[in-house]
């Protein structure tokens, strides 16, 4: 199935559902007010990727923060991580970037595939201001080293479907995202 340059979330949905459902028993969905991660439970069958509205991005984020996480951790409501709202002071938000470098970073890598614009997201309005650059290049590297030496069994399997569906023809490959091979 090949996809217009239309970024609709049902599209993600679908893509994900076919990666992932039948085999790790997740599904994503859209349409919350707040992402979060929940695990299969007694009333859920299905451990559930939840994004915020219908956010292509917010769907892309969540699904790299459940890509990083390793099965115990895929267990535990959102992943058992520590969340420190917007708001954060600047010791808080090096912490929150310090954890979000890897998830940033395949998020990068799936808004390449899917053809759809991507920035680092400090998450943190009206908390202290901080200077985006540094963690902007620890992202990038990141994606680079990814790119180069491997990310991972699901990241792969979602970023070739993203691939397959919105640039037919082309391949996860560190020369297909000149943008990371060259920060």
């Amino acid at each position: 199935m090949v996809f217009s340059m239309h970024h609709d979330c049902q599209d993600l949905i679908r893509l994900f559902d076919e990666c992932f459902l039948a085999d790790l028993n997740t599904c994503l969905l859209g349409g919350y007010p707040e992402p979060e991660y929940l695990p299969a439970d007694a009333s859920h069958p299905h451990h559930r990727i939840l994004f915020t509205r219908d956010y292509f991005r917010s769907a892309l984020h969540e699904v790299a923060h459940w890509c990083v996480a390793g099965p115990e951790r895929r267990l535990l409501p959102d992943f058992g991580y520590w969340y420190a709202p917007d708001g954060r002071t600047a010791e808080q938000q090096r912490t929150f970037e310090s954890v979000e470098v890897k998830p940033q970073a395949l998020e990068m890598i799936f808004c390449l595939a899917a053809g759809h614009r991507f920035d680092v997201s400090t998450d943190n309005l009206n908390g202290e201001q901080t200077d985006p650059g540094p963690f902007r290049a620890k992202v990038h590297a990141q994606a680079k080293v990814y790119l180069q030496q491997g990310m991972g069994e699901r990241p792969t399997r979602f970023a070739q479907a993203l691939l397959d569906a919105y640039q037919p023809g082309r391949v996860l490959d560190p020369g297909l995202f000149s943008e990371v091979t060259a920060a």
